[in-house]
């Protein structure tokens, strides 16, 4: 069973939504999930150096008083699934493009979900600024790629020119917000939805593999 997760590392909900499709898949020990993490930039005009957390919120959500009635639903639902969001350390909001990269890296080498999770770690929960090169290199290296490869990769723009593409495309597909998985390229939930509604979908694709043909 195939699961495209489009999903950005800023996004809170993306955060949730991973922490409850790993609870879905974890009751369902029959399924065996290739999970393919697709790039969606909730900022994509955000300055490559990215912007402090402050003016990125009054120029969202029109200042920090707005801004945190959104983020107490966010945070009463991280709590929900374990999830202590310390929003307060964020101090600059990052662009993504570079986090994106490194996770299509990643996933070349069978490690994207391990990079995926420490990259929501690392923002939410550690403040860490993930456009920044160094802290992108120490968490490709805590997920197991090999350092030199991800300094030289970082200065490179492999990938960047598919990252934007994919945006694109998600956006041409109506995906206006993210998570969004969809499962086996057809059955699609959006939102960070609760397990339970994961399992129609589990169902559904796993009738549809059972009744493919040998091969396919």
């Amino acid at each position: 069973m195939q699961i495209d997760v489009f999903s950005d590392p800023v996004c809170p909900w993306c955060f949730i939504g991973h922490r409850r499709m790993k609870r879905a898949l974890d009751t369902r020990p029959d399924v065996t999930p290739i999970i393919r993490w697709r790039p969606f930039q909730l900022n994509p005009q955000m300055p490559a150096e990215g912007m402090p957390r402050r003016r990125y919120l009054a120029l969202k959500f029109g200042g920090e008083a707005q801004a945190d009635r959104i983020y107490k639903a966010i945070d009463e639902a991280g709590q929900s699934e374990g999830i202590d969001f310390k929003f307060d350390a964020i101090a600059t909001t990052p662009n993504t493009l570079q986090a994106h990269r490194l996770i299509r890296l990643a996933e070349g080498e069978g490690m994207a979900d391990g990079l995926v999770n420490a990259l929501f770690e690392a923002y939410f929960l550690n403040g860490q600024d993930i456009g920044d090169a160094d802290v992108l290199r120490a968490l490709g290296v805590a997920a197991g790629l090999e350092g030199d490869i991800v300094r030289q990769f970082l200065q490179g723009e492999e990938f960047a020119e598919d990252i934007r593409s994919e945006d694109a495309f998600a956006r041409r597909l109506g995906i206006d917000g993210v998570p969004c998985f969809i499962l086996n390229g057809r059955y699609a939930l959006s939102g960070a939805q609760e397990p339970a509604a994961f399992y129609p979908l589990f169902d559904m694709a796993a009738q549809e593999d059972a009744l493919a043909p040998a091969g396919d």
